[in-house]
């Protein structure tokens, strides 16, 4: 790939061109002079100072979008040319998902001894910044993320739910925004698919999450579970999250309850999503040299 293009990409990652420069190991002229080299290149501006904070133009954004998808198909080609076969899969999924869901298809996967396997669990920032460094083929998300900027395709959908503990008052019962907002909230971290799905809910009602008179903040599924479960407060999740587990009631908050979509996101005119339909069964599996994850 041209590293011209690949300075470019790494100062839409920063947007700073000291910390670009630092990050590829150059001097900051010569990350200023290859971008000018691309903006001349293209007749274009790429970027432009808004009350002295860098900004990408319109024509930056559509020359990102089709670097992102260049970086990662030049790898794809390198390694057809090396001949080298498709073992190894690099996939990212929401903590709900690479949890609670995904365990079967990756248990199958790895039934080939031929098949490699990096799997990473993240929020859903986080994924889709991997995923558009190259280092991810695809990610499995609950939450929300900009449809026009990527291929994508709905795995299933999920309901999601309060909960609380087994013998807290709400339990099985529907309750409205008001009574909700005397509790305290459990909630993830920002950037999380979860928190992200409560925020819009609430927004649309004309809320925050300050609404709620105590909150606690915290990343990890397994401590919210235990916090929920001795009653020191009530969360917002998918409900694979906490099936079949007695210890936890569930209670109905329309509309911040409902049911949501889990999708499979991949960049836009790539082959990702070949990889990620065999990954999840949705495509015969064998091919005709009986390879476990053909091309």
């Amino acid at each position: 790939m041209d590293q011209k293009l690949l300075t470019f990409l790494t100062l839409c990652r920063t947007m700073n061109y000291r910390r670009a420069a630092d990050a590829l190991h150059l001097t900051q002229p010569a990350v200023t002079k290859q971008i000018q080299s691309l903006e001349s290149q293209y007749g274009v501006k790429l970027f432009s100072y808004d009350e002295r904070k860098l900004r990408k133009t319109v024509q930056g954004e559509i020359l990102e979008r089709y670097a992102i998808e260049l970086q990662y198909n030049d790898a794809e080609l390198t390694r057809l040319l090396s001949e080298k076969p498709k073992t190894l899969l690099r996939i990212g999924a929401t903590k709900s998902i690479g949890d609670y869901i995904l365990i079967p298809e990756i248990r199958r996967f790895l039934a080939c001894p031929e098949n490699e396997l990096f799997f990473t669990v993240d929020n859903t920032a986080h994924l889709l910044s991997q995923l558009e460094a190259g280092e991810l083929d695809f990610v499995v998300l609950e939450g929300l993320f900009d449809k026009r900027r990527y291929n994508h395709f709905l795995l299933r959908e999920e309901p999601y739910i309060g909960i609380c503990a087994a013998d807290h008052p709400w339990s099985g019962r529907s309750i409205n925004l008001e009574t909700l907002f005397s509790e305290r909230l459990i909630l993830r971290e920002p950037g999380s698919g979860t928190r992200n799905i409560l925020e819009r809910e609430l927004t649309q009602q004309g809320y925050t999450v300050e609404a709620f008179e105590r909150r606690v903040c915290i990343s990890s599924f397994k401590i919210i579970r235990e916090l929920v479960a001795s009653g020191c407060g009530v969360s917002f999740l998918y409900e694979a999250v906490v099936k079949d587990a007695p210890q936890f009631g569930h209670f109905f908050c329309p509309p911040l309850t409902g049911v949501h979509e889990l999708n499979v996101v991949f960049l836009k005119n790539t082959g990702a999503g070949a990889y990620a339909r065999r990954f999840l069964h949705l495509d015969a599996l064998e091919d005709s040299h009986g390879t476990c994850f053909p091309d």
